[in-house]
């Protein structure tokens, strides 16, 4: 027994001794983890703004092909790691920059206020550091014009090395306080500037589109578009091929920027492409679109469809079709952009192909004139160029028009006029006793000429307006106020002279038909047409029907 308690007490003790043995590494493991713990702690401490500002910094280089400079990087350790930082600059190396020109007077294509992120201890001794949001301030975007290049002095891009690359990796990035500035090779034109409220950029980072969220506050006319889509990926040799896609919405768009024109529009559509050739296919609606030279409201809705130039704010429209009340307007133009410094004027010089094939010249002449009820009411056919340079005056006066037009079973809005007109058809016709209030038949006429407008008058040549028993043709002016209008032209009629009135009248006028009589028309009389709305004049120019 002695012998066994002794093989035992042994056993026993060399357990204990395996125990302790166990205990004292786990401690002195425990002890070197948690020195190990506080010399990574104090590393970081040390080094981590070192270690994320040169990620940062390389991240930026490498992504997109430029140097990068960042004035100060903050680092606190308090809860995790929160970093701020400002003043970051990307430069651009691809762009036309003149050789001769000072570096450092030149814009950066980016620059940053300020920002800043979350992340933790680990993420920062890792390959790459993902970042879950960064909320960017002040971001600045600037594209120098598109030409010949040529690549300022200014410091390299850290060179590659052999050594695996450290990088950021950001799942979003949260911006306000934008802006994007788009210079042009144009002498004199101002650069296109857009000031984008708030933008959120999701699946950033890599060799592929994000997708972004943004708010941009248009300038002229003034409203808030909406778009989502994609962009990227980015071109750094030239920012101008970046590929971009989206939707839409433009909401309550005061259309008195510009000068002589009202309405709130709202706008959607879709649009896709790169920077320098954007494809839009939208529409728009504006309830109560008015010219202040008329000031009445009528609904207007079109549908285009627009290739935009995003680094020079022009647009070609490829179609548009209008929908004014009851008339179909179709179209085919450019707008370009217009931003001159040393005359300040600004705005956009427009160019239009436009054409109208059965509409109703009451719904363009309600649009264009004060007068109500418009002065002409029927069926109306335009072809006409449609121009419109940028300048301080109205709509109404910088709108220049040269084109042809029809009106057919045209009547007009006066009931005066129009009951001079039903007279002079009925004596045209050698019908005289019918020549009354009374009697008279409404007369449907045509009309057809050449206008060109300028500065808000309307001058027509080859105006010809027919009516049964009668032609008149006539070159005059029309004041698009519709205060006055001043025509001279010739009146050829079916009936004589005698046969367009009774009684002893017509027996007298029998000795003058043979004079009257011309070219193949019973009677051709040089007459005049003016006045105003309110008191329209006809008359016989005496002194051309003598000679």
């Amino acid at each position: 027994m002695d012998e066994k308690a002794k093989a035992s007490g042994k056993k026993m003790s060399l357990t204990w001794k395996i125990i302790f043995g166990v205990g004292i590494a786990a401690i002195v493991v425990t002890v070197v983890l948690i020195v190990v713990g506080i010399a990574k702690y104090r590393y970081l401490r040390a080094h981590a703004d070192t270690m994320l500002r040169d990620r940062l910094v390389a991240s930026l280089s490498a992504r997109f092909n430029s140097p990068v400079t960042l004035d100060s990087l903050h680092l606190d350790m308090s809860n995790g790691v929160h970093v701020t930082g400002a003043g970051l600059k990307i430069l651009y190396l691809a762009g036309p920059t003149k050789p001769d020109k000072d570096p450092s007077s030149a814009e950066p294509m980016v620059s940053v206020n300020s920002f800043e992120f979350q992340t933790n201890w680990n993420a920062l001794l890792e390959p790459t550091t993902r970042i879950e949001t960064v909320f960017v301030k002040g971001l600045q975007l600037h594209i120098p014009p598109h030409g010949p290049q040529h690549l300022p002095r200014v410091p390299d891009a850290p060179k590659k090395t052999s050594q695996p690359r450290i990088s950021l990796a950001v799942d979003k990035i949260i911006c306000t306080d934008s802006t994007l500035t788009i210079e042009t090779t144009k002498p004199g034109k101002l650069p296109l500037v857009f000031n984008i409220g708030n933008i959120t950029l999701t699946d950033v980072g890599g060799d592929k589109p994000f997708v972004y969220d943004a708010t941009i506050r248009n300038p002229r006319p003034v409203g808030d578009v909406h778009a989502v889509g994609h962009f990227g990926p980015w071109q750094p040799d030239d920012p101008r091929e970046t590929p971009i896609d989206g939707d839409y919405t433009f909401r309550g768009a005061d259309l008195r920027s510009f000068k002589g024109i009202r309405g709130i529009l709202s706008s959607n559509g879709k649009f896709y492409g790169k920077l320098s050739h954007i494809n839009v296919d939208g529409e728009t609606d504006t309830p109560d679109f008015r010219l202040d030279i008329s000031d009445h409201p009528a609904p207007l809705h079109t549908d285009f469809k627009a290739i935009v130039n995003g680094t020079t704010g022009d647009t070609t429209l490829t179609e548009v079709v209008a929908r004014l009340q009851k008339t179909i307007i179709r179209a085919s133009g450019s707008v370009m952009r217009v931003g001159d410094e040393t005359t300040g004027v600004t705005g956009h010089d427009t160019e239009l192909t436009v054409a109208i094939d059965e509409g109703r010249i009451e719904d363009l002449l309600t649009l264009a004139t004060k007068t109500n009820p418009p002065i002409l009411t029927g069926f109306v056919s335009v072809r006409q160029k449609l121009s419109i340079p940028p300048g301080k005056e109205t709509v109404a006066k910088r709108m220049k028009l040269d084109g042809s037009f029809t009106v057919k079973q045209a009547t007009f809005g006066n009931p005066a006029m129009q009951q001079k007109v039903d007279e002079m058809s009925m004596r045209a016709q050698g019908q005289p006793k019918s020549a009354n209030a009374q009697n008279a038949t409404l007369v449907l006429s045509m009309m057809t000429g050449q206008f060109v407008q300028g500065g808000g008058v309307m001058d027509f040549s080859d105006l010809e307006y027919a009516m049964p028993g009668a032609v008149i043709k006539m070159k005059g002016q029309y004041k698009l106020e519709g205060n006055s209008f001043d025509f001279k032209g010739v009146v050829r009629t079916d009936a004589t002279a005698s046969q367009m009135v009774t009684g002893w009248k017509s027996f007298l006028l029998k000795a003058v038909d043979p004079l009257l009589k011309k070219n193949g028309a019973g009677l051709e009389v040089p007459i005049t047409v003016s006045g105003t709305k309110a008191d329209p004049k006809f008359g016989v120019d005496m002194d051309k029907m003598f000679k």
